[in-house]
């Protein structure tokens, strides 16, 4: 049976309310999830001094901290749902990798994968992360919240079916909108990937699918170096379903908002969703060590009400907002927090020390290559969509 607890904790709403509810999906356990001295590397090499890995619990942890400290938490509904079941994992991952996952789980850990190192208490922190995800996708689904915002780690949206990949254990967003879509509570769902890595693990979920619409906004050639090449647009009967954007290193804010009004958004609103999730790693900020892009807190939430303005004129405001990278411990908090505020409308705001200083660094101004990089994929898409 699937599992129906996923939502035991949220009323449904009265038909005549009309206040704006935003769900914010966590839980602790998904913060003891542990890989091991790696650094950002996945095994140590001779003269590589162990230290602590880059994707660390603290980056989240201090996201939920400053909810409480700001009193945003509490505009918030906040849910606790459980762990994903074997029936939802399973309309994702093989048997086999879930298997091995497991077993490692319960022996002395193991590697997922490509960089997917874990030690044992992993495999309840995975299946909590992709918990968080299901339940928020349920929840906007079902219209028992207008939006969400899923705390999730472990990572997912590298995770392949049959292994895990760059931090990511378990497919978080995939098993999601696979469970989603398989109980009826939606059919045509888009996701956005703003990750500064590309989303290869929903592009491989859904390649062959015309009612899934992936989009990854990404550095070009920096996680997976074989994905992410605006060529690949689907295959089959999902032809024209995917949509990569492999930017250049160094991309500031004009750059993202041009490539999210000349091409993300509209691209978006023609495919017409009943429901959109966002894979929100922050990763592509300023201060980020794993990517070399110039976003502040502000783009973020730039990015986050643009998306939510679609989602309003398409499925009515249905939109998840999934916790992906971002390994910046100071400012991933105060990113994150730009980005829920933006996603429940609210006037709880916290001041970004380094918002205008970021702004005003050199290059945050859209560059003629990059435009021209931009504008020629807007035309190929066209014209490949027409």
């Amino acid at each position: 049976m699937d599992n129906p607890a996923a939502l035991r904790h949220l009323p449904r709403k009265d038909e005549g309310e009309h206040k704006m509810t935003t769900g914010f999906f966590w839980d602790e356990r998904c913060f003891w999830h542990d890989q091991g001295a790696i650094g950002v590397f996945s095994a140590p090499g001779e003269f590589l001094q162990p230290q602590a890995a880059s994707e660390s619990p603290e980056s989240k942890r201090r996201l939920k901290n400053i909810l409480e400290v700001s009193g945003l938490i509490d505009e918030l509904h906040v849910v606790k749902p459980p762990a994903a079941t074997m029936e939802d994992l399973r309309r994702f991952h093989t048997p086999r990798y879930l298997d091995e996952l497991q077993a490692g789980d319960k022996a002395r850990g193991g590697n997922g994968g490509d960089c997917a190192p874990y030690m044992p208490g992993s495999w309840a922190a995975a299946t909590h992360s992709a918990g968080l995800a299901i339940a928020a996708v349920e929840a906007v689904a079902l219209g028992d919240v207008d939006n969400a915002y899923a705390l999730c780690r472990p990572p997912g949206h590298h995770a392949e079916a049959d292994q895990g990949r760059g931090f990511c254990l378990l497919g978080n967003i995939p098993v999601a909108v696979m469970r989603a879509r398989a109980l009826g509570q939606a059919k045509r769902v888009a996701i956005l990937d703003w990750d500064v890595h590309h989303g290869n693990g929903q592009q491989a979920a859904f390649y062959h699918d015309p009612d899934v619409f992936t989009v990854s906004m990404h550095q070009a050639a920096n996680y997976p170096l074989e994905t992410g090449g605006f060529d690949e647009q689907g295959e089959g009967a999902g032809l024209g379903a995917n949509l990569n954007l492999p930017l250049p290193p160094g991309c500031g804010l004009g750059a993202y908002a041009y490539a999210m009004e000349t091409l993300v958004l509209p691209a978006l609103e023609a495919f017409k969703p009943d429901l959109i999730v966002a894979a929100c790693g922050y990763d592509a900020c300023a201060k980020d060590p794993l990517g070399k892009m110039l976003l502040n807190s502000q783009a973020f939430a730039t990015m986050t009400a643009q998306v939510k303005a679609v989602a309003e004129r398409c499925c009515s405001g249905k939109l998840v907002v999934v916790h992906e990278g971002g390994y910046s411990e100071g400012y991933v908090p105060l990113c994150g927090h730009a980005v829920i505020q933006a996603l429940a409308g609210s006037k709880t705001a916290v001041f970004d020390p380094q918002n205008d200083e970021i702004a005003t660094w050199g290059y945050q101004s859209l560059q003629p290559h990059q435009q021209a990089l931009i504008d020629g994929w807007q035309q190929q898409w066209e014209q490949m969509t027409r």
